[in-house]
């Protein structure tokens, strides 16, 4: 576990942790026959770079632990994990000093190796907390979707960037908009996308994903009616 890259005091140190983290993903299955997953995202309010973030762990058959802080960095484009993954350790830590199991998999609102220097959110949680992690973005960070995703729901193609297949573009649901599922942490991009589909339920984002979304928000609205 490596949570000494949570924190960073300068853009180039972040640089240099996010290579590390780049070099330390594992990109085949490291996965229990049936893992227990969960998803992870965060909240904060609209265009306020420093106010609180507020973060979720969900799991699909419990309850979801939750955590807010002020992020240690600020909003620079491409460093968000920096911003996110310490207040999702802390969600972590909560539901792991509750006593009951800690997921065996976390879907991540965020990119994992479709990264510029391949240390997107998931990626970087999945190695800071030492757990198998899969990236699913709404949009693009970098590289291209080479030829077209078909309009049916399974329908993929690759995100290529630097020569590298770094994700997949897939429908979850016709006439929607693809989701952009990649590599986070010790698990392979084959299995990731399959997760992914397996979780739908018929929606563009997968069901952890949901979960922590809306957890996430629920902690947001709760420190805001506290603090007024």
């Amino acid at each position: 576990m490596s949570r000494d890259w949570l924190s960073v005091a300068t853009l180039k140190e972040a640089t240099i942790v996010q290579r590390m983290i780049g070099e330390r993903i594992e990109t085949a299955d490291r996965l229990p026959p049936a893992p227990r997953v969960a998803g992870a995202d965060v909240s904060m309010k609209w265009r306020d770079s420093m106010g609180p973030v507020h973060a979720a762990i969900a799991p699909v058959d419990g309850p979801a632990a939750t955590a807010t802080a002020i992020p240690p960095f600020p909003y620079v484009p491409g460093y968000l994990g920096f911003r996110e993954v310490p207040v999702l350790a802390m969600a972590w830590d909560r539901m792991a000093a509750s006593g009951g199991p800690v997921p065996d998999l976390l879907i991540v609102d965020g990119h994992g190796r479709a990264h510029p220097r391949r240390a997107g959110v998931a990626s970087h949680l999945g190695v800071a907390l030492d757990v198998p992690t899969i990236g699913c973005a709404k949009t693009l960070l970098c590289g291209v979707v080479e030829g077209e995703v078909g309009p049916d729901p399974g329908d993929r193609a690759p995100v290529v960037h630097g020569g590298e297949v770094v994700a997949m573009a897939l429908r979850m649901r016709a006439r929607a908009a693809p989701v952009y599922v990649g590599i986070g942490h010790r698990v392979s991009l084959e299995t990731a996308v399959d997760w992914v589909l397996r979780l739908g339920g018929g929606r563009r984002l997968p069901l952890p994903v949901r979960l922590a979304h809306d957890a996430a928000n629920a902690a947001r609205r709760l420190a805001e009616a506290e603090r007024s």
